[in-house]
């Protein structure tokens, strides 16, 4: 789905973007900074370490990154993995395909 002619959405602005980002970073901030007011009741001694969980968080979700990358080679498809002609016999007609109605 694209925008009309000569509009633009609001994400393709890059000050936009910028705002994004920059309000993410301070939530971090914040989020990080409140650790200091707040007594943790951590299971394990570890988690009572300042920016524990931040630091936390952050590897786990470069982690997450990376794995979704190495499985998408695994589980990868050929771009016409679906497509009916390629299928032995089909030629690309929705008859090929019985009990499939026509779309309007």
């Amino acid at each position: 789905m694209s925008a009309p002619q000569g509009r633009r959405r609001w994400l393709e602005d890059k000050a936009n973007v910028r705002k994004i980002i920059l309000g993410t970073w301070v939530l971090g901030a914040v989020t990080v900074v409140a650790e200091l007011f707040f007594h943790k009741h951590g299971h394990f001694g570890f988690e009572n370490i300042f920016g524990f969980h931040a630091a936390y968080g952050f590897v786990s979700c470069v982690a997450l990154v990376l794995a979704a990358g190495q499985l998408r080679k695994l589980l990868m498809r050929p771009e016409d993995y679906y497509d009916s002609a390629s299928e032995p016999g089909g030629d690309g007609d929705i008859e090929a395909h019985p009990g499939r109605e026509e779309a309007p």
